[in-house]
């Protein structure tokens, strides 16, 4: 029976082997990584032929990250997370119909994450009927029929809800959002619900737009970079080389996290080798080991430290911002007890780099999930603001604020109109371009999508890429919410778990890869991403299709529509043929992408326009910007508890799984441990390897979650730590961030036993 198809991720059996953390990033164990990756997935000559396409100004952009490229180019311009994403989806491995009929759902739910994966490329469109047990081919004909007879049979069109994930394009996001809104609907959840939305809203709110606010140059004149929240060695490793330049100018790296990260430590380029340079850099000046959710507590003693200590810009403080006395008299009035005990950090550690900080002409503040996935996500990243806003490091060379995007075009997804809730004025902007009619009331986030499913609320959940029921927290609510739904679909590349957790019909659509020739009938097309610093450029993939019958985005989207809409003003079948056409559509429907057409086909693309950046305006309602005044956070926890939040592997991309391997932090085999504070197993008389289960608290729930081995590591005391997606099922659906409605990820209050206390059978489903 299908219903008794895992949600969860099962284990691999391999033996957990523990060696000592890395203390330096890249060099030549990265560049063995990235060949060995490449060849084991590609063959010698095409992992050649793809990495040399790899972020080039005539080739793809990179699926790893967000990290904008430099202007001038090196011939290898990618780092071993980009080498692994592009031989994961460039594998010469495929998943065709005979595999599909050769494993049941049931079967392939009791592969881990890691197993599917490694399957390789979907190749033809599969459905997976009522009652059925296994998926079998269909026509994207067929395919298209059915799903459009599901949409349009439905009562409302808000009982649809359609997933996309920041890998899309901004010419499919865009069709995307076009189709969706003519359906007439507004629900468009999207990834950066569950990893930006909270700096979307911190920044809107207090600087008049939701992006960061530097270019990449900036780095070579900053003077103090805070890297919060953050783990670039593993998650963003191309901007360990503008760190390392920053460095070597003279720059001062402050890293603030609760897990100490190789990338931080020190850095050496694997391209230096050519140049017979066999030296490496020391980044971080600072590692501020904070408590999970004490970084507010941090901020504002540095808040604290520079208002007694000058450096203030008086002037910019003056005239272009409101709020500065409230802000800075709830800093001062705060006990440095306090502030001690809940950021875990030492006062006089904080007045050191607080000092630094008020000395600084020009500061960059880098964070991540680190900060966004927090109870307090929103105004902990306005006490980021508040600090740079008090020496005026905004608008200025080597100044800013950027939040660091994981998904490489999640911000482009955004721009235009991936985005649940937009304001009036962009979704009026929108129906003048596009020329219909487009609902107003705001569409379900993620979290509200999965409890609408819970509710019986939704017919239809169309998923464009990215793997909805593994990236999503409450595992098992979410599995259950989807099985409520009448069909879901899956555009995808590969196979993931999504797949297997679905409604009572599934269809999966299989997609062109970013490495990969588009040729339509126009002729050979090109797409367009946005990088996280707002560049807007082009990307061109170079190899032959995994398959005949793969698609690109741009195209499914197109003929979904033509079979949605007898009578469209909207030329669906000829944009699918020419995508210059869709971005003529853009030109007239979006802000900003005046003569797109033109621009894009500039060498390095064209910087999207940013008032707080290019001349210090802010598009609140006061034409200023906004210091903002926040209670701490309360942060305690029973003494018998402990605060977790879910990491990433060094061998990992988002849910993508390459190997079970964490090689910066020496850990392999395994991906059910528990990295604890040494002095805490101590006091429970446990030694590394230790069986535990981890049950999860909050507001009265409690979920639990079996077959977890502890192990000692460098993290505060009372904090843990487990990767994600294994210990999605322990984050509970309702515990989102304040304004953001981000999953609380970074933050779950749990209880550890001895496993022998706790049964297997305990563990919910």
């Amino acid at each position: 029976m299908r219903d008794e198809v895992r949600a969860d991720t099962p284990l691999d059996k391999l033996p957990l082997k523990l060696k000592k953390r890395k203390k330096m990033a890249a060099g030549i164990p990265a560049v063995t990584s990235s060949m060995k990756h490449g060849i084991k997935n590609m063959g010698l000559t095409r992992t050649f032929k793809t990495l040399t396409m790899v972020n080039q100004k005539d080739g793809f952009d990179c699926p790893g990250c967000a990290w904008p490229d430099p202007t001038h180019r090196t011939q290898f311009e990618f780092c071993e997370n980009g080498a692994k994403a592009v031989a994961d989806e460039a594998t010469k491995s495929r998943v065709t119909p005979e595999f599909f009929s050769q494993y049941s759902v049931q079967e392939l739910a009791e592969k881990s994450d890691y197993w599917l994966n490694k399957r390789g490329r979907l190749t033809q469109p599969m459905f997976l009927e009522k009652g059925s047990s296994h998926y079998t081919p269909i026509s994207w004909d067929d395919a298209f029929t059915h799903i459009a007879s599901k949409i349009n049979s439905m009562e409302n069109p808000d009982r649809s809800v359609f997933y996309t994930s920041g890998r899309t394009s901004n010419e499919a996001a865009f069709l995307y959002q076009a189709m969706v809104r003519s359906i007439g609907t507004n629900n468009l959840p999207d990834c950066s619900n569950m990893c930006h939305e909270s700096s979307g809203k911190g920044l809107g709110s207090t600087i008049g737009i939701g992006k960061g606010t530097v270019h990449l140059e900036d780095f070579d004149h900053a003077n103090v970079i805070m890297v919060v929240g953050q783990n670039p060695g593993t998650n963003h490793p191309r901007m360990l080389t503008a760190l390392r330049d920053a460095k070597q100018k003279g720059a001062t790296i402050i890293h603030i996290n609760p897990l100490p990260e190789a990338g931080l430590e020190r850095f050496k380029h694997p391209q230096d080798y050519m140049t017979l340079d066999f030296s490496s850099t020391q980044l971080a000046d600072f590692h501020i080991p904070v408590r999970i959710g004490g970084d507010a507590a941090l901020m504002k003693g540095f808040i604290k430290v520079h208002s007694e200590n000058g450096g203030l810009d008086h002037e910019f403080i003056q005239n272009q911002t409101i709020g500065f006395d409230s802000m800075v008299k709830k800093a001062q009035s705060i006990d440095w007890g306090i502030l001690e005990s809940d950021s875990g950090i030492d006062r006089q550690v904080m007045i050191e780099v607080g000092k630094v900080l008020s000395k600084s002409k020009a500061t960059i503040a880098c964070w991540a999930m680190g900060l966004t996935q927090q109870p307090n996500g929103v105004s902990v990243i306005q006490e980021v603001v508040n600090l740079l806003l008090m020496g005026g490091h905004i608008g200025r060379p080597g100044a800013g604020l950027c939040p660091v995007r994981g998904h490489s075009n999640v911000q482009g997804d955004r721009t235009v109109g991936i985005w649940e809730a937009p304001p009036l004025s962009f979704l009026e902007n929108m129906e003048k371009g596009l020329q219909i009619s487009i609902p107003k009331t705001h569409g379900y986030d993620v979290v509200n999508a999965i409890k609408a499913m819970n509710d019986g609320k939704v017919d239809v959940f169309f998923c464009m890429g990215g793997n909805f029921i593994s990236a999503t927290p409450d595992t098992h609510a979410t599995a259950k919410g989807l099985r409520k739904i009448g069909l879901t679909v899956q555009v995808s590349t590969k196979l993931n778990r999504s797949h297997l957790v679905t409604g009572e019909q599934a269809i999966i659509l299989p997609c062109l890869g970013r490495t990969e020739e588009d040729v339509q009938e126009g002729g050979i097309q090109f797409v367009t991403v946005e990088n996280s610093m707002g560049v807007v450029h082009q990307s061109r993939g170079g190899l032959q299709p995994a398959s005949i019958h793969l698609r690109s985005e741009p195209w499914i989207v197109s003929h979904l529509a033509t079979h949605l809409f007898d009578d469209s003003p909207l030329d669906w079948a000829g944009m699918a043929g020419n995508y210059d056409l869709i971005r003529d559509l853009m030109e007239k429907s979006l802000t900003g992408f005046e003569k797109y057409n033109q621009r894009v086909r500039n060498e390095n693309g064209f910087l999207l326009p940013n008032p707080p950046r290019d001349s210090r305006s802010f598009d609140t309602p006061t034409g200023k910007a906004h210091f903002t005044t926040h209670e701490l956070p309360d942060v305690s926890v029973p003494d018998d508890r402990y605060v977790m939040m879910t990491i990433r592997s060094h061998d990992q991309y988002n849910t993508t799984i390459y190997d079970v391997h964490d090689r910066y932090r020496g850990i392999s085999g395994n991906r059910r441990v528990v990295l604890m504070n040494a002095l805490d197993m101590v006091e429970r008389g446990w030694k590394s390897r230790h069986p535990v289960s981890i049950t999860s608290h909050f507001h009265g729930e409690e979920r639990h979650s079996s077959g977890w081995v502890v192990i000692a590591y460098e993290i505060p005391r009372q904090n843990i730590a487990t990767y994600f997606p294994e210990a999605n099922s322990l984050v509970p659906l309702n515990s989102t961030a304040a304004l953001s409605n981000t999953p609380t990820s970074k933050w779950i209050e749990v209880s550890l036993e001895s496993e022998s206390s706790f049964s297997k059978g305990d563990e919910e489903e």
